[in-house]
């Protein structure tokens, strides 16, 4: 049910009217789901600003949330949102907060010396405007929290997969955990990286903190030694426990020609090694 141009109007003329005893009440409506999580200041000055857009979107003639006299509004419910979910509130609990609007509207209209039939029409069809406004937070909220896992997710997924230079020209990817695609798809992407800014010739993958190798962690890891080698680095593997060498046996997994030992302090001497004897050839 759309606002009609006359439902529009008087209630603009209601939120101007009683601005301030509408945002003191409407606070107060909203902080009762919040339990005191938010200052009232703080929420006194979020319905505030919603008072506003909601008055701005109404004298513009708004009819619909959808509609463009509405679009500071809709970008204002889209910020509540944001801020609630970086605040770790809930989506309940963040549309809550504008369905308190109806409420605050209602005692205004009580005041006035009660309903008659035509102004609880009126007040049905706002009652309505604020319904979606709420239902658009809350879906805002959820798209937003959304993104936030993503880009949690992502930035835990790069901590977890940090490349360290051990000495010069070695560096070292320590893997724990598990290894799936698209972890496997970082660890390369930042080995080759670090590989180019460090111009280092050695790379060890180890992989004491993987707690099971098959075969499509031995795949992921196959990969990214060829894209080191393709980068002129080479590749030790280190961090073969009993249990591992058992299962690569197992799956018939095979490494070439590729080194591996036992523990990263073999890998890094066996390195070194290398290293000292390149230096003694040159």
């Amino acid at each position: 049910m759309a606002l009609s141009s006359h439902e529009g109007s008087r209630f603009a003329d209601l939120l101007k009217e009683h601005e301030e005893t509408l945002v003191k009440s409407w606070a107060e409506e909203a902080s009762r789901s919040l339990r005191g999580r938010l200052s009232h200041a703080e929420l006194q000055r979020q319905v505030g600003e919603l008072q506003k857009g909601f008055l701005g979107a109404l004298e513009g003639g708004a009819r619909e949330l959808t509609d463009d006299a509405a679009a500071e509004l809709r970008a204002q419910l889209s910020e509540l949102s944001s801020t609630r979910a970086r605040q770790g509130f809930t989506a309940n609990e963040t549309a809550v907060s504008v369905f308190a609007l109806k409420d605050a509207v209602l005692k205004v209209v009580d005041s006035e010396g009660g309903a008659d039939a035509q102004t609880l029409r009126d007040y049905v069809s706002f009652s309505t405007f604020v319904d979606r406004a709420a239902l658009f937070t809350f879906d805002s909220y959820v798209r937003i929290r959304e993104e936030l896992i993503s880009d949690q997710a992502e930035q835990l997924l790069e901590l977890s997969t940090p490349v360290v230079k051990l000495w010069d020209g070695v560096v070292a990817v320590p893997l724990v955990g598990t290894l799936d695609s698209a972890r496997a798809q970082v660890v390369m992407e930042r080995l080759l990286q670090t590989l180019v800014d460090t111009g280092s010739p050695y790379a060890i993958i180890d992989i004491t903190g993987v707690q099971a190798v098959d075969t499509q962690v031995a795949q992921h890891i196959l990969k990214t030694v060829v894209a080191a080698r393709l980068m002129g680095a080479d590749c030790i593997i280190s961090g073969i426990r009993p249990q591992i060498a058992q299962t690569i046996v197992a799956l018939g997994i095979e490494f070439g020609d590729i080194a591996t030992k036992a523990t990263l302090a073999d890998a890094l001497r066996h390195v070194l090694k290398l290293t000292g004897t390149r230096k003694q050839e040159r």
